[in-house]
């Protein structure tokens, strides 16, 4: 089992936005320094819900900051970027980083994103296959040429090229979105909304469309989640109750649709019950369970899991600690090496220091 963070960089109410991705930073030097597996950075655009708009540039800050955790977006907007620009970065950080930063790539929504960033919705609806294929083209191959509908340009050398490129993960919400990613033997991102057996339904559609299309049958997906580890659960529940509803109430209000189109959205109050319903969410003992009974429903032993719900940073750096000293000891798989991490190390000075994780 691997376990690492899902940051958000949300703003909370009474936060301004620097208060937001300062948390942020301060969350995934505390993952690294705890030895925890990966920090997974989403990105947003134009909400206070993550006040993060680019996950690779964000993910390229953290890899300066951290010594050997992984760095992954969860997920960079495909739809709002081009294939090509962000093959680009990706590939530099891969290289500059040692191998420790990951590609985490989605189709996003129906937000008005698409109309700044010029996609549209033919671009959320029809677009993603064509971008996906042209960003996994140029990750692997010393020269690429377009000749799709969206994308048409003569061939041009990959620079900079690596042996291999970053792992590239798919945010799946629907069976296409988990078919397209077996046929291409991508690894998915499943998000914190859905329980484990939806997730367990997930996994089979993409090892049955992986095995059609000829691919291996077993990849390194991750669960997305959350986590608060307290001395009880009725302790760790009371503390995102105080909290979640009044970031998600102004986060997710924020939304603006491509269309004007009014579009419902959670309630607050009944989504924080619901995470804390599904997630690991309560004392040691209760968070280990619920992470080895996830596992063991989903075939899922990779997690990324939301420790920023106070919206304080000094409690969220608690949690992250008591995540690595206190549960993962408790997991009945290895799952860490926070020993082998030193407590007072800082950051190193050079992006450039290799995995050790």
């Amino acid at each position: 089992m691997r376990i690492g963070t899902f940051v958000l960089a949300g703003r909370y109410p009474g936060q301004s936005d620097a208060e937001a991705l300062h948390r942020a930073v301060a969350g995934a030097v505390a993952a690294d320094r705890a030895g925890l597996d990966a920090v997974w950075v989403a990105e947003h655009h134009f909400v206070p819900y993550g006040v993060c708009p680019s996950a690779a540039t964000l993910a390229a800050h953290l890899l300066g900051r951290t010594r050997r955790i992984t760095v992954g977006t969860a997920i960079s907007v495909l739809t709002s970027a081009h294939p090509v620009a962000l093959g680009e970065q990706a590939a530099m950080l891969h290289l500059l980083s040692g191998g420790r930063f990951a590609l985490g790539v989605g189709r996003g929504g129906p937000w008005v994103d698409l109309e700044v960033f010029g996609g549209g919705a033919e671009a959320l609806e029809h677009g993603f296959p064509e971008s996906l294929d042209l960003l996994l083209r140029w990750l692997r191959q010393d020269a690429v040429r377009a000749e799709g509908e969206r994308y048409r340009f003569r061939e041009v050398p990959v620079v900079p090229r690596g042996a291999d490129g970053p792992p590239v993960l798919v945010a799946c919400t629907s069976p296409a979105s988990v078919r397209l990613a077996a046929r291409r033997g991508l690894p998915m991102l499943l998000g914190m909304h859905v329980g484990d057996e939806e997730k367990a339904e997930m996994v089979g559609l993409w090892r049955t469309a992986a095995r059609e299309a000829g691919r291996p049958e077993e990849a390194d997906h991750v669960s997305v989640g959350v986590v608060q580890v307290a001395d009880s659960r009725a302790e760790a529940a009371r503390v995102l109750r105080r909290s979640l509803p009044g970031w998600l109430r102004q986060g997710l209000a924020a939304h603006q649709t491509l269309d004007g189109r009014p579009r419902s959205m959670r309630d607050p109050v009944a989504y924080t019950e619901l995470l804390c319903d599904l997630h690991p969410v309560g004392d040691p003992g209760l968070c280990a369970d619920r992470l080895a009974a996830t596992a063991e429903r989903t075939g899922i032993t990779r997690f990324a899991l939301l420790a920023e719900g106070t919206g304080d940073a000094a409690a969220t750096e608690l949690n992250i600690r008591r995540l690595a000293r206190e549960v993962l000891p408790l997991l009945p798989w290895e799952a860490r090496t926070p020993e082998a991490a030193a407590p007072g190390v800082g950051p190193v000075s050079s992006p450039a220091a290799p995995a050790t994780g």
